[in-house]
């Protein structure tokens, strides 16, 4: 009998970066409940294999493997391991993301600098590379990438983190662009703002948050879980004919 389920992810190898807590660790639970086997992956292997206990008291597939995606050392090792066990990667989803300095734009320091750009847009560049590469050995695949609202409207006090976010969408586009005749797919998520540890500086600022509020029609912060199933279509057979698009889940901010 013909799977009637297009969500359905059996058999397919999932990696998750920036997978050990909030957005990452939500999307990787819900590729493993929908059948993937998914590698659980950011700096510390501790965190990640946490994640992957929860995975597997659900029933689910994974593993964790550690990188540092600001690290190229660490990329190229990882994607390394990656073929080397499993062969093959069907889908990629670039989550693991920084943001250290939070304040006016003027006053950015060229070490915070260096570190958004060497994680959000050069670490996003070269795992889709290898992913990319290691998916047209298999007939295809699919890379989704977690940009922010603020890669169309810039946040305040988030100025270099907002660039970088810009740069991640201009990237999807490019790479669904040239890599649709290989059969891999690449599209965005574009979260709004998410109560998670990272967006802390956001979410838990009574000030911040009361301004934020009023332009967000839904009234109210995503939870890490609400993001999930945006990528869950991106990465299923639901989204077969999608490509170079960007999925906003931002409780309706970028209607302005």
């Amino acid at each position: 009998m013909t799977n009637t389920n297009l969500f359905d992810l059996s058999g397919k190898i999932a990696l998750v970066t920036g997978a050990s807590r909030g957005i990452g660790e939500s999307i990787a639970k819900t590729l493993a409940a929908y059948g993937a086997h998914v590698i659980v992956s950011s700096r510390k292997v501790e965190s990640c294999e946490a994640v992957v206990a929860a995975i597997r008291e659900e029933g689910g597939s994974a593993e964790a493997l550690a990188c540092h995606i600001g690290e190229m050392a660490q990329i190229e090792a990882l994607f390394s391991a990656i073929e080397n066990k499993h062969g093959r990667l069907d889908i990629l989803v670039n989550n693991a993301a920084t943001n250290p300095y939070f304040g006016h734009i003027l006053e950015t320091d060229v070490s915070s600098f260096q570190k958004t750009v060497d994680v959000n847009i050069r670490g996003y560049f070269f795992a889709s590379v290898n992913g990319a590469k290691l998916m047209k050995k298999n007939g295809g695949g699919s890379i989704i990438n977690v940009a922010s609202v603020n890669g169309v409207i810039p946040g305040d006090m988030q100025g270099i983190y907002s660039i970088t976010k810009a740069a991640v969408i201009s990237m999807t586009h490019a790479f669904a662009k040239e890599c649709a005749q290989a059969g891999v797919r690449v599209n965005a998520l574009l979260p709004g703002a998410t109560d998670t540890k990272f967006a802390a500086a956001l979410v838990q600022n009574p000030a911040v948050l009361n301004r934020m509020m009023p332009h967000v029609p839904m009234r109210r912060v995503a939870q890490p879980d609400e993001m999930a199933g945006a990528v869950l279509y991106l990465a299923s057979n639901a989204a077969s004919y999608t490509t170079g698009t960007c999925i906003n889940v931002d409780g309706g901010y970028l209607l302005g």
